[in-house]
């Protein structure tokens, strides 16, 4: 059907929506949404299947703005197909508690797929959420049930392109041969300091190519309507690679400074906002116009989407006859609940069993609960053999045509790409079907900050298996060796650090990690060997932390996580030929432990006993726990890791040491109060 005067109103309505928008904030960057206002109306109008009514329909096509502080594109298109975002919502654009945040917040706004802004991103989350659907379509599609069929859809800009997490992400799409996404690259040649000739000259659809993509050019992003379609068109045809268009577009197509860098950032002035909206036909002294016929058009497309989502339900009623068990299990995952029993299948350990290393205990656990939670899928950055994160039969994620693996498989090997690997998971788990598990050093989840802290912000149940947690990974050395890691990544609202002592605490972790829905974990494991505690069970780990071993009228309490709680209990013993008595306390994970009550946390940590915390990393935060710290304050040393322990002194000797300081300092501070016993923690 050819493109009229309505669809020419409606990209002009979408412009004029946020330069008013932007207007209003005094804040914003109305420059790409009017730049890629053409693109996004074909995108939705004319591709995309949806219902606004119920954002969530599972098998909705998927659309991702990884240039985010494009944001009011998308805003002023949930608003125009009827989705909950309404026109005083536009109006509210950037304010406080608003749902049109500066940039897009999966959690806030109804339609928002994934959270973007630091660019980048949302390209790699776009491959996730391909990859997702790749994989619950080989599993659940049946001969005449084609279930699972969506697209997504991502627009990135050069600033995007400029990331390394976009080439990562790039590189991984093509390996994999992702035929349902389909990318539209806003080539407008400026960001932030002006023409990207400054800084950024390459040709991106050579490197894509490259990349193994499926490429082509639109040169006049902002009046080829038909070009633009046709493109789309034959990308969706393309079933064997990503697809990547560029579109030559102006960024503040219709503004005054339209193609500069000086639409980017900034909101139109007056003047210049109401020469736009005479130029498109608007009235200038009038905000935040929208003509019914716009509405009239819009709504049209969202009715269908709704009739599509009401016949696929009905395809899935009937499918549930023919296929009772993958109807149950399918329809279970949407909920976000786990399979009943799972839990029993939790290793669990007792002291006479031998010790073994964290990273080892968190493979068993993955062993045992891989097949009765079948939306687990595992992976790792290149170190499956270091990492363990791979159990025995797992078959790989793989395009069938490298003949090594199977889109239905569940092991994700995502090569030396460590961020675009978060990213992705971010995607995976976002898509609603998944619960994605990656595997990297602990050091290396700082590589992939970024993306972790969108996990954390977007509340994705996205688990990081953190091997090599320490100066206890050895001869790799400082290079390796985390310091500041862990205190970074505990001072990141909504993620869980998990530093299991024991083989008890890796399971209470694993059961926290996948019950917690909303709540990201990363779990900091050992190289080395640990013994099994005494005192554990898998109960009182999913505290957060619990008394490991008790002691009436101790000295000192000694409060530890991971590899320093078994020192801690052998540093009990030294302290007793000097005289002191002492009781340990195991912390795992602190953000779990804030969250008991403070009866709870002061009988693990009470009044009137001097408390020293001991881990082999930064000791920033500890104090919030402890009076006294023992960490480490320097980078680490290479060597044999026992050896590079004795060099810092964490020894039983070296904790009776310290504990015995701490005793002698405290011994006449009256009455002496816990760290927990404090007037607040925090204001909000």
């Amino acid at each position: 059907m050819p493109y009229d005067k309505v669809d020419e109103l409606a990209i002009n309505t979408i412009r004029t929506l946020a330069v008013d928008a932007t207007l209003a904030a005094n804040s914003g960057h109305p420059g790409a949404p009017m730049g890629m206002a053409p693109v996004a109306h074909v995108v939705f109008n004319k591709f995309m299947t949806f219902n606004p009514k119920n954002p969530k329909w599972l098998n909705r096509d998927r659309f991702v703005l990884s240039n985010g502080h494009g944001c009011m594109l998308q805003y002023a298109l949930l608003h125009l197909f009827g989705y909950g975002v309404t026109i005083d919502d536009l109006k509210n654009f950037r304010q406080v508690d608003s749902i049109t945040p500066g940039h897009p917040e999966s959690h806030d706004t109804p339609g928002i797929e994934v959270t973007t802004g630091p660019l980048g991103q949302g390209f790699a989350n776009a491959v996730g959420l391909a990859i997702a659907q790749a994989h619950t379509a080989a599993v659940f599609n049946k001969p005449g049930y084609d279930l699972i069929n969506n697209h997504t859809y991502m627009f990135f800009g050069d600033g995007c392109a400029m990331e390394g997490i976009a080439s990562e992400a790039a590189s991984t799409a093509g390996h994999l041969q992702l035929g349902n996404l389909i990318a539209i690259y806003d080539d407008n040649h400026i960001s932030i300091d002006g023409d990207t000739k400054c800084a950024f000259t390459e040709d991106v659809m050579k490197r894509f190519e490259a990349y193994g993509w499926h490429t082509q050019h639109v040169e006049k992003g902002d009046t080829d309507l038909e070009g633009i379609e046709a493109a789309i068109a034959k990308a969706k045809e393309v079933k064997d690679k990503p697809s990547v268009i560029k579109l030559t577009t102006t960024i503040g197509f219709g503004s005054k400074l339209q193609g500069t860098g000086g639409v980017h950032g900034n909101p139109l002035k007056a003047d210049d906002a109401k020469q736009v909206k005479e130029k498109f036909g608007f009235d200038p002294e009038k905000t935040f116009q929208v003509p019914q016929e716009v509405y009239d058009m819009y709504h049209k497309h969202a009715a269908e989407g709704a009739a599509a989502e009401e016949e696929w339900n009905k395809l899935f009623e009937k499918y549930g006859k023919e296929h009772k068990d993958a109807h149950a299990d399918l329809a279970r995952r949407l909920t976000g609940d786990l399979p009943d029993g799972w839990v029993s299948k939790l290793p669990t350990y007792k002291p006479s069993d031998p010790a073994i290393a964290s990273r080892k205990l968190s493979e068993s656990v993955l062993e045992a609960i891989h097949d009765v939670i079948p939306e687990l899928i595992s992976g790792s950055a290149d170190l499956t053999g270091s990492n363990n994160t791979r159990w025995k039969n797992a078959v790989d994620f793989q395009p069938p045509s490298l003949g090594i693996g199977e889109w239905s498989g569940r092991y994700m090997r995502y090569g030396v790409r460590e961020h675009a690997m978060a990213a992705i998971m971010n995607g995976l788990s976002a898509y609603g079907t998944i619960i994605p598990a990656g595997g990297t050093f602990l050091n290396f989840v700082s590589y992939a900050a970024g993306a972790v802290r969108l996990s954390s912000l977007s509340h994705q149940r996205v688990i990081y298996v953190a091997t090599h947690d320490s100066i206890g990974l050895g001869e790799d050395g400082p290079t390796h060796q985390p310091i500041e890691t862990l205190a970074h990544f505990r001072a990141l609202p909504n993620m869980m650090v998990w530093r299991p002592a024991d083989g008890n605490e890796t399971s209470a972790a694993y059961y926290m990690a996948l019950t917690s829905k909303e709540t990201p974990s990363i779990l900091a494991l050992t190289r080395q060997n640990l013994p099994q505690l005494e005192g554990s069970t898998i109960d009182k780990a999913i505290k957060g932390g619990y008394v490991a071993l008790e002691n009436e009228k101790a000295d000192v309490t000694l409060v530890s996580t991971g590899s320093e709680v078994s020192l801690c209990l052998e540093a009990v013993k030294t302290l007793k030929d000097q005289g002191l008595t002492a009781r340990v306390v195991s912390l795992p994970c602190v953000e779990v432990f804030d969250a008991q009550s403070k009866d709870y946390r002061l009988s693990v940590i009470p009044d009137g006993i001097p408390t020293l915390s001991v881990e082999v990393m930064s000791t920033l935060g500890w104090e919030k726990y402890s009076h006294e710290q023992f960490g480490l304050n320097r980078f680490g040393a290479s060597g044999p890791y026992k050896e590079v322990y004795k060099k810092f002194e964490f020894t039983p000797e070296g904790i009776a040491k310290r504990a015995k300081l701490t005793v002698d300092f405290y011994k006449e501070v009256k009455p002496l109060r816990s760290p927990i016993n404090r007037a607040f923690t925090q204001l909000i």
